[in-house]
């Protein structure tokens, strides 16, 4: 159980192709080779710049560790 034939994996073909017709699983094909093409692209940008977002050195944030208020708005209403 679990092995499929060709003949098992041919019919399932031809049903596909009977319910969605050759122009629209070329569409498909297309669109989806057009996804993975532009996410390559970005996974190599992303690797030759990296840049650590999450540091706030680089955001131009600094973290101070003393906070003097902590109230809210509402904490002032209430």
């Amino acid at each position: 159980m679990g092995r499929f034939s060709i003949w098992e994996l041919l019919i399932v073909l031809v049903i596909i192709i009977l319910l969605f017709g050759t122009k629209k699983l070329r569409n498909i094909g297309g669109d989806l080779g057009g996804a993975l093409k532009s996410f390559k692209k970005a996974l190599k940008e992303e690797d030759k710049n990296p840049e650590t977002e999450n540091s706030p050195e680089s955001s131009g944030n600094v973290i101070n560790g003393n906070q003097e208020n902590t109230t809210t708005k509402n904490d002032k209403e209430t």
